[in-house]
């Protein structure tokens, strides 16, 4: 159990990952001091706050991960297997084209934060449990490995990065590549 902060800590901390939050999604990459200067805060108040700037900007993506960790909940519960992992594998490329706190905090092989951790391994679960359940329905290929989703999926969110468009063409490009995929993925693709 956390023990709430006071209010003027709390407003501190909301500022500190609001400044993180748009500089991630502005490219820079998070330095403690230039978040402090930038929130114009304390670089004491800053370090109080968040050690390093991995937990910096793992606390930025923890609404992303939750999300994405309630989709694979929601998954789950879908009786249709390949509807599951297709909505599962959807969500989760469209916050990675989106979201630019999610790629470096999940290719991350250390995390700052319990929580991350937390997270990522439900994320993996889930991954892992509607994949079995795809392939065991037989719409899924069955050469197909839990551990080889991480990849592909990098690979699409990368693939979208260089080649994407503009930002408002990112989330199309995202799904056209995506869609490529699971036509791959499905049991009625030829095997190579």
């Amino acid at each position: 159990m956390t023990t709430p902060l006071r209010r003027d800590a709390a407003r501190n901390w909301d500022q500190i990952v609001s400044t993180a939050r748009v500089l991630v999604d502005q490219g820079i990459p998070l330095q403690l001091n230039d978040v402090a200067r930038r929130s114009g805060l304390g670089v004491g108040t800053v370090y109080r706050h968040f050690a390093t700037p991995e937990a910096l900007l793992e606390t930025v993506a923890t609404p992303c991960l939750e999300s994405l960790a309630a989709s694979g909940e929601q998954a789950l519960a879908d009786s249709d297997a390949w509807r599951a992992l297709k909505g599962f594998l959807v969500r989760t490329v469209e916050a990675q084209v989106t979201d630019a706190s999610l790629p470096p905090v999940a290719a991350a092989a250390n995390d700052a934060l319990a929580r991350t951790t937390e997270l990522k391994e439900s994320l993996r679960a889930a991954g892992t449990a509607l994949l079995e359940r795809a392939v065991a329905a037989g719409a899924v290929r069955r050469d197909l490995a839990a551990a080889d989703l991480v990849p592909l999926m990098c690979g699409i969110a990368h693939a979208v990065d260089v080649h994407g468009g503009a930002p408002a063409d990112r989330i199309d490009t995202a799904h056209r590549y995506l869609e490529t995929l699971l036509d791959g993925l499905s049991a009625a693709a030829p095997d190579l």
